[in-house]
């Protein structure tokens, strides 16, 4: 990390080349903890998923209906005895040749059967039950192991856990999860302006919408957030919230103050207390985002040679949601461990019209009935309710104007909060 950076401005940095940097500069995080698989949702595997067990663990029925031998059904109408019944949980006798056998869905296939006949396909008799079909062998049976075979790897280290996933992990014996252990994140805004919901609002102050998008969203993203509240616009006091976020964190995230204007201090505190790698991208919203790290503490122990990490997100909210999606995820996606690659677009119709910017674009849109995408007519970098209107961004490169009907590229807001 570098701790000064020269009086001119470089250029806007590009979005992708950011990523490069960040990802490259931050290691996942050392250390795990072991869970119940009942509580590993959120959470990133550290350690593979190894199956224990096939899936399923015997052949069994893919229905109901009758167990059967393809050999003792020539034609269609043949009649065979019942000659026992089979309910999931139970393992019937070896099926008698010339005979069929009752069973249920989940059911093992008994031994000697080679084939099931859905019920629907049959008919009770008084001499046993008439097979309405010449079944082929294997039909309606699902095989053991068909789904997993014991030994393989389920689910990889670096999976974000999922209510599937860990019906997977369960269904190969994994009562326990190794995951890693969840970053530790300090998040505080900045700005003498900012005011919480329930206090009288003075003139010219805002209340803090930011503090709770992104508690939030670092909650949602898998970390544990210590909130520390607003900072004051003055750099002493800055100085002393980076040291004082520094203590017992991986991460340090913030809001406001990390424009050029004299009353944003983020820039001069972070270059007293760490470095900066990272300042401006070209992106809109989202410009004024920072990255760098904070000095550890001397004397904190358990956290070997890593670096607290800082984010300094843009004050405005929409541009703190954005850049959060952007740079912030991939920081904590990195340290858990996880994929940190931006979502992959889908190819969406525009059902509106726009001019582009010089700046790499994200814009505000939802789905409309005829599978299309509207645009939230204010794009302003401080208008929230395009976010909670819209349903996804649509990631428009720099220059390029859209035309109605052109198709753009679309990721829903479910994929960046994944």
């Amino acid at each position: 990390m570098s701790t000064t950076l020269p009086n001119s401005r470089p250029p806007l940095l590009a979005l992708d080349e950011a990523l490069v940097r960040l990802r490259d500069a931050v290691a996942p995080l050392e250390g795990s903890d072991t869970v119940s698989t009942f509580d590993g949702l959120g959470r990133v595997l550290a350690r593979d998923v190894v199956a224990q067990v096939d899936v399923p663990p015997a052949d069994n029925s893919a229905m109901d209906g009758y167990a059967l031998r393809v050999a003792d059904v020539g034609v269609a109408g043949t009649v065979l005895p019942v000659s026992q019944r089979v309910a999931a949980g139970q393992v019937g006798a070896t099926l008698a040749p010339g005979s069929a056998a009752r069973i249920f869905t989940g059911a093992p296939v008994p031994d000697g059967a080679d084939a099931v006949v859905m019920q629907e396909q049959c008919e009770p008799v008084d001499a046993g039950v008439k097979i309405g079909i010449v079944p082929s062998t294997g039909l309606a049976i699902r095989r053991r192991g068909e789904d997993v075979a014991r030994g393989s790897v389920v689910l990889p280290a670096g999976t974000r856990l999922t209510p599937q996933a860990l019906g997977l992990a369960a269904s190969v014996g994994a009562a326990t999860l190794d995951v890693v252990r969840r970053p530790r994140v300090a998040l505080f805004s900045t700005g003498d302006e900012l005011a919480m919901p329930g206090e009288a609002l003075k003139p010219g102050a805002i209340y803090n919408s930011n503090r709770f998008t992104l508690r939030a969203l670092l909650e949602a993203a898998g970390a544990e957030c210590t909130d520390l509240g607003i900072v004051p616009d003055r750099l002493d006091a800055t100085r002393e919230a980076l040291r004082r976020a520094a203590e017992g964190h991986d991460l340090i995230v913030t809001s406001g103050g990390v424009s050029d204007g004299e009353e944003d201090h983020l820039r001069p505190a972070l270059l007293a207390e760490g470095g900066l790698d990272l300042w401006q991208l070209a992106i809109k919203p989202g410009k004024p985002l920072a990255f760098g790290s904070v000095r550890r503490p001397a004397g904190q122990g358990g956290a070997g040679d890593q670096p607290v990490w800082f984010i300094g997100l843009p004050g405005n909210p929409v541009s703190s949601f954005v850049t959060f999606l952007l740079a912030a995820r991939v920081v904590l996606r990195r340290l858990q461990g996880a994929d940190a690659e931006l979502p992959a677009p889908l190819m969406v119709r525009a059902d509106f019209a726009w001019p582009g910017d010089r700046r790499r674009e994200f814009l505000r849109v939802r789905r409309n009935a005829q599978g299309g995408l509207d645009l939230f007519p204010n794009q302003g970098s401080g208008v929230l309710t395009s976010a909670v209107w819209g349903d996804g961004l649509v990631d428009n490169p720099s220059q390029t104007a859209i035309a109605r009907g052109d198709l753009v590229r679309y990721v829903p807001f479910s994929e960046w909060l994944a």
